[in-house]
């Protein structure tokens, strides 16, 4: 049995990328909610959250009607001949939305843990905020962000509605694994789809193994 190992090859480039996208978004958005204490945070942090319990195709479906060829960003976008829907670099977009909620909660939940009068402490000593967030926030926060981090890579390397929706199932441009999976079951195929699905179960088991022993 041959296999077309490029579903591996575009399910990391699409995952890595989503991923450090989603990485500075999501340490970004999750300080400036930390510091924010007014009255529309639960509001912020709901609407940052939603795609986290969302199904992936409605996701899907409102990244194609925002950026599809007849909305107002596709049709700027068509101007120079470029477009999104049905490329890998959708699917990346799909990936980054996807992903940002565990990215974000894990963040937040990190800042949140941080002892806020030795932040309180820096500050009244002259440092000013890049600094309070580079030299200590971002230290005390680590863990938590590499946990972060390790989630939402093994969450886009396995998604299938949103990217299948905005990115679709081109061979050798934007089939991911869990695209590789669904297809070869369709045709018939069980030797190639238990390959990929090994693939993603060592992925998996990866990822609890570095969570459990970052938790200790």
């Amino acid at each position: 049995m041959t296999i077309n190992l490029s579903p591996l090859w575009i399910s990391l480039k699409v995952s890595l990328l989503a991923t450090i996208i989603t990485f500075i978004l999501g340490v970004i958005i999750a300080y400036q909610v930390y510091q924010y204490k007014g009255k529309w945070r639960s509001l912020i942090e709901t609407i940052l959250l939603i795609p986290l319990v969302l199904p992936p195709t409605i996701v899907g479906f409102l990244i194609l009607i925002l950026l599809g060829k007849n909305s107002l960003i596709g049709k700027i976008l068509s101007q120079w001949n470029f477009n999104i829907i049905f490329t890998w670099y959708g699917a990346v977009i799909a990936c980054i939305i996807i992903g940002f909620p565990l990215m974000f909660r894990a963040t937040l939940g990190t800042f949140e843990q941080i002892d806020s009068l030795l932040l309180d402490a820096a500050r009244i000593e002259g440092a000013s905020e890049i600094a309070v967030f580079y030299y200590i926030s971002l230290p005390l926060a680590f863990r938590g962000i590499l946990a972060g981090i390790i989630l939402s890579f093994t969450r886009v390397l396995g998604e299938f509605g949103a990217t299948l929706m905005v990115a679709g199932n081109i061979p050798n441009k934007t089939q991911t694994i869990p695209m590789a999976i669904y297809f070869a079951v369709q045709a018939g195929e069980f030797e190639e789809g238990w390959f990929w699905v090994i693939i993603l179960l060592f992925f998996s088991f990866f990822t609890i193994f570095l969570l459990n022993n970052l938790s200790r």
